[in-house]
């Protein structure tokens, strides 16, 4: 068992969120996060009350600097939200392992994208990462 005195929010951190609102149909961003810092991330989108026909997407994409050009982070994304489909008032979570990047060719910048399609819809998101016990302590890995 681990140290009981740690707090989830020692490991766990809010890194990057998309305000929840009426969210037109458009592409959301968070910030760039670098994974050299984290074991891993999850992001956790929320579906309110979508607009007629609305779509909602999100993926992780990574790039290998903060503001360069970024690409899609394989195997990913969500399976999409509709509205056809009585997705309303729905969660959905993408993990991602800080390995599942493109390490070989020097991506660890990750940010979660999220699409509103077609209709103005209820929808945000939060994105978290979590740090090793070995980076909590300063330790370079």
């Amino acid at each position: 068992m681990g140290n009981p005195n740690i707090k989830p929010n020692d490991r766990a951190t809010l890194i990057g969120i998309i305000d929840p609102d009426a969210n037109t149909a458009a592409t959301y961003l968070t910030g760039a996060i670098d994974m050299a810092a984290f074991e891993s991330c999850m992001a956790v989108v929320f579906a309110g009350d979508l607009g007629t026909n609305a779509t909602i997407d999100a993926k992780l994409t990574q790039a290998t600097t903060s503001g360069g050009t970024y690409k899609d982070v394989t195997g990913k994304a969500i399976t999409q939200l509709t509205q056809a489909g009585t997705d309303d008032n729905k969660q959905a979570v993408i993990n991602c392992r800080a390995d599942e990047l493109d390490v070989a060719n020097g991506y660890r910048y990750v940010k979660l994208s999220m699409t509103v399609g077609t209709a103005t819809s209820d929808s945000g998101a939060a994105f978290w990462a979590v740090r090793s016990a070995s980076r909590r302590r300063g330790w370079r890995v």
